[in-house]
């Protein structure tokens, strides 16, 4: 890999997209550090820059189609997709269900790739990969630019992050930050109508 951790600590710094306060996670776990994703993903040449190392990794792979749980994954997916020269789509929650939608659809044995902008638990990609297998997709990988569960993300195919970063995070009852009178804020993208 030619693009080494720091320089992508040093992209999210530089852009504002590491946070660090009081945060209640996609996965409702509290931590005191944010991945802001969309921050860098106002600066093209930014989201051109990571993904181009996560197209280089996936290259030989035979991927057919990059497919990416809305909304932190559809812009990383879309570049993936474009430096692969293969299709991207993503899937996003209807009444709380990861669902194709918008015309969308998966073909048995098709190769997919699924990509994250950032991984803490998995659940998200969990739920993609079971909507893909459901269609008879073939998983054959997982990617994110950040891996922030410390290499507990497990998805039983071949995962590979930019970046990983060991962040605590907290159960809501078992929260420092809570049991302090810290009020968590949710900055992400879940729950957008």
């Amino acid at each position: 890999m030619s693009l080494k951790p720091e320089e992508v600590i040093k992209i999210f710094k530089d852009t504002g997209a590491l946070l660090e306060g009081h945060f209640k996670l996609t996965s409702g776990l509290h931590s005191a550090t944010y991945f802001q994703c969309a921050k860098v993903l106002q600066y093209p040449w930014h989201a051109e820059t990571l993904c181009r190392e996560i197209a280089e990794h996936f290259k030989n792979t035979n991927i057919e189609t990059v497919v990416s749980p809305a909304v932190g994954g559809i812009v990383f997916g879309q570049e993936i997709a474009r430096l692969l020269g293969v299709r991207a789509i993503f899937a996003e929650r209807v009444e709380k269900q990861m669902t194709l939608r918008r015309g969308f659809d998966i073909s048995p044995g098709e190769r997919i790739l699924l990509a994250e902008d950032v991984t803490t638990t998995g659940g998200s990609v969990k739920e993609v990969m079971s909507l893909a297998q459901e269609r008879g997709a073939e998983i054959a990988a997982v990617t994110s630019v950040v891996d922030r569960s410390g290499g507990q993300a497990q998805f039983g195919v071949p995962y590979f992050s930019l970046f990983q970063m060991d962040v605590t995070n907290y159960d809501p009852e078992n929260c420092p930050m809570c049991k302090a009178g810290s009020q968590a804020v949710k900055p992400g993208s879940r729950g957008l109508k």
